[in-house]
């Protein structure tokens, strides 16, 4: 039954923001879901009153009212999902039936990786203590206040380590998207103890 109610809300975000690109919708409905039930704990199958994992609860439970004000959007536009395309191996050609005119894509301009979609989640796989990997993200202010200021707090999965550059932005009319990095690693990885130890 989520199906049809987030693809509701989906349509009563888009009858209040306009303007917003499906992304930016599908964006502040994921950053503005809850994890935690209203006791505090997270959310459990109902049946064993056990912890749902992560990817069986993906966002986490939606929150139409926080949905409609979210503050910042991952925003996506046809370009970024073409790069993205060609980051997992699919040809011009291919990607041509996903384009409206049939078009032939340009797959010089995609990003280092497909982690790099500018997407409100990331995954990352470890083979050994010193693996890292660092995400570029970009995040819009579509809040009211045009100067706001965003300050990271990370909370890591257990046994990994994550470090955003800047730990904060700061918005004003002339910059209302601004970009981030965040790089992801095993608890104990060298590059960032010894980065935390330099600051």
């Amino acid at each position: 039954m989520s199906c049809p109610h987030v693809s509701g809300l989906a349509a009563l975000l888009r009858q209040a923001h306009p303007d917003w690109s499906p992304a930016a919708v599908k964006s502040a409905l994921m950053t503005t879901a809850y994890n935690l039930d209203n006791s505090g704990e997270i959310i459990k199958y109902l049946a064993t009153r056990t912890q749902l994992m992560p990817f069986v609860r993906g966002a986490g439970h939606v929150d139409p009212n926080s949905a409609l004000n979210p503050g910042l959007v991952y925003d996506v536009d046809t370009a970024d999902y073409i790069g993205f395309l060609c980051t997992l191996g699919y040809t011009p050609s291919q990607i041509a039936v996903f384009t409206r005119d049939g078009s032939v894509a340009d797959c010089s301009k995609k990003p280092a990786r497909s982690g790099d979609l500018n997407y409100p989640a990331f995954t990352a796989v470890f083979s050994s203590y010193k693996d890292s990997i660092t995400y570029h993200r970009v995040l819009s202010n579509v809040g009211s206040d045009a100067n706001a200021v965003y300050k990271a707090k990370v909370e890591s999965p257990a046994g990994v380590v994550a470090k955003m550059t800047p730990a904060k932005l700061v918005f004003d009319e002339e910059h209302r998207s601004l970009a981030y990095e965040i790089t992801l690693a095993v608890s104990g990885n060298p590059v960032i103890v010894d980065d935390e130890k330099n600051k």
